[in-house]
């Protein structure tokens, strides 16, 4: 992708934010949270929750071997390698053994059972990416961020994806 590939700025071009530059990475760490947290010093009411009806809780099935294949295998192989360095081609050659389907299956239902989501899983990396074709670098709206999650937490969180659409579809029909 030529967009991602390193750009060279020029000298006297800065990020600015309110009129400033900012030069230093913590400041312009600063201004990047600042113009995508923007929203959080807005008041929140917190009263809408209580117009939306209960609805009872339904039990979770455990996840399935066919949910876990089906799920790996709309993954794209030409995706960046995540945080832990682990390819999608990968997965797919450990999960030739059934011993090891059987294992990640475990773990995404423990993971549900247990309402616990591994520290591991919590690990991210985020890269900060120019947009293309932009006059200007010195905004923060110039730039994307890109966050790299752990391979088998993508992987589950697809599933956990797959199962709550399939889901919904369904009522929509059932309706």
């Amino acid at each position: 992708m030529n967009w991602v590939k390193k750009r060279k700025l020029p000298a006297i071009e800065a990020i600015q934010f309110n009129g400033w530059p900012y030069i230093k990475l913590s400041d312009l760490w600063s201004a990047l949270h600042r113009s995508f947290n923007s929203a959080q010093s807005h008041q929140v009411d917190i009263g809408l929750l209580e117009e939306i009806p209960s609805k009872k809780g339904s039990v979770w099935a455990p996840f399935s071997k066919k949910e876990l294949l089906q799920t790996i295998e709309k993954c794209n192989n030409s995706s960046s390698p995540r945080l832990d360095k682990l390819l999608w081609r990968y997965i797919e050659m450990i999960l030739k053994n059934n011993n090891c389907i059987f294992k990640l299956i475990d773990i995404a239902n423990a993971c549900i059972n247990l309402r616990y989501w591994y520290n591991h899983f919590k690990t991210l990396t985020t890269v900060i990416i120019p947009k293309p074709n932009k006059l200007s670098y010195d905004m923060p709206k110039s730039f994307c961020s890109i966050v790299y999650l752990n391979t088998l937490d993508k992987l589950f969180e697809k599933m956990i994806r797959e199962r709550l659409q399939f889901h919904s579809i369904s009522n929509n029909f059932i309706h």
